[in-house]
């Protein structure tokens, strides 16, 4: 039997969950990804849908907008997903994944499925066939420039930062303690280890984070491109390097993510002035990374300055914190909602090269590519969810959004349309009616992913 084909070119989180649903309805799908011959600068593996920032995918709760966009993947048949769910780790109401056993999953699967050809070439040039742009927001250079030449639109860029990792066992247990937020906790003691800081000791660190020296940008990396002038670096908000945040303010650390909020120290009952957070890394929980401590200090001064924070004076590093160039398309511009190029009906775009930020929406989006592709080739309607569900809605923002205040966006609760009256008194009572309406109209236009 013949089988439509279709190309797909990045194999991470979004070209891998493509691949898998275009495959499952059907498709001959073939798989690029030019890990391991070529690296990215920030992937250490050539394993598919290898996770660079952070371990968690974010909320698992359903009246949380990212575990409300996770339901609704999980209800359309996720990939990755699955798979994160089988290699989860201890997270509180988070969903955390050992990185290097789903990232193995997700190319176990990928490898054994008998639609599925996975080719470790790179891509330079868009295929003249029908393709799913997933290469990720470190495109290289060869495609981003094919890109920009089909799409005629200038390329935005913005920066984006990773936390440390550290072994477990060289944390000071004597110092840090274990704890989740208001006792939100899978085992016994909480599921995080907390480093609690008095006021002296947070403005200790805060003086010397802001004088630390910092890695110059790569080549590649400079805001030198049209649009970004030199020397103002464009950071996403929802990503920010610690020192870039703590430079707003002598708190702003303090309110962000080292804020203590329900937290208390289990040998003193009160609250510190703040915490940095440390969260399971892998099943083994011989690793752990900082929670919120993107950063691209010298690793030496990363030593230096973390060590500050109690508990962490003889930490054991096995992955420093480092930034790297994210880019992205001008998607109001250039694609529907349905994640198809208006100018070419044939090619998708999915990931967060389309403005769709964080894991989730970067699995999500994959996942309606993937559907969308195959029904294109297929001959069927497309699915366009619509914008009362979560992932309807950030397809809806990242191709509706005004193009000059354009920047990436994870699901919020904000981008949905208001709730129908009554009104809903509370945050999370309206949280739970903005979900409960959302996996209602998801299942009522099942017949367009199904």
């Amino acid at each position: 039997m013949a089988f439509p084909e279709l190309q797909i070119i990045g194999a991470g989180l979004a070209g891998s969950e493509a691949a898998w649903q275009a495959a499952e309805r059907d498709v001959a799908v073939t798989l690029y990804e030019m890990r391991p011959h070529r690296s990215t600068g920030a992937h250490t593996s050539g394993d598919c849908a290898e996770l660079v920032c952070s371990n968690s995918l974010g909320s698992n709760l359903p009246d949380r907008a990212s575990g409300l966009l996770k339901e609704e993947a999980r209800r359309m048949g996720s990939l990755c997903l699955a798979c994160a769910d089988a290699c989860a780790v201890p997270a509180g109401g988070a969903l955390a994944v050992d990185r290097e056993a789903f990232a193995a999953e997700v190319t176990r699967r990928l490898q054994a499925h008998p639609r599925i050809t996975l080719c470790r070439e790179e891509v330079r040039q868009l295929p003249d066939a029908p393709v799913i742009i997933a290469s990720g927001p470190l495109t290289a250079d060869a495609l981003a420039a094919d890109l920009a030449a089909f799409t005629g639109a200038d390329h935005l860029f913005f920066f984006d930062a990773i936390s440390p990792i550290v072994t477990a066992e060289s944390i000071d247990m004597q110092l840090a303690f274990r704890a989740s937020r208001y006792d939100r906790s899978e085992q016994a003691g909480g599921d995080y280890i907390n480093c609690p800081l008095d006021r002296d000791e947070y403005e200790t660190f805060i003086a010397a984070l802001l004088a630390a020296d910092r890695i110059p940008l790569k080549s590649f990396e400079r805001a030198m491109e049209q649009g970004v002038t030199a020397g103002a670096h464009r950071f996403f908000e929802g990503c920010l390097p610690i020192e870039i945040l703590a430079a707003r303010g002598q708190d702003a650390l303090a309110y962000g993510p080292m804020r203590p909020v329900g937290l208390r120290h289990p040998r003193t009952g009160r609250r510190p002035y703040a915490v940095l957070q440390l969260r399971q890394d892998n099943q083994a929980a011989s690793l752990y990374n900082l929670v919120g401590f993107q950063t691209n200090l010298r690793f030496a001064e990363q030593k230096r300055v973390f060590g500050l924070i109690p508990g962490l004076a003889n930490a054991e590093y096995v992955r420093y914190g480092q930034m790297h160039r994210n880019t992205f398309i001008a998607a109001p511009r250039l694609l529907t909602p349905a994640l198809q190029f208006k100018a070419r009906p044939d090619r998708w775009c999915a990931g967060q090269i389309t403005g769709a930020e964080g894991y989730a929406g970067n699995i999500a989006t994959g996942l309606l590519a993937g559907i969308n592709a195959a029904r294109h080739l297929r001959g069927q309607t497309l699915c366009q969810l619509p914008p009362t569900t979560m992932l309807g809605a950030l397809c809806t923002y990242i191709t509706q959004a005004p193009l000059d205040e354009f920047q990436p966006m994870k699901a919020n609760f904000g981008i949905m349309p208001p709730l129908e009256d009554p009104p809903v008194k509370g945050k999370r009572a309206r949280a739970a009616r903005y979900a409960e309406r959302a996996l209602q109209d998801l299942e009522a236009c099942r017949d367009t992913w199904s």
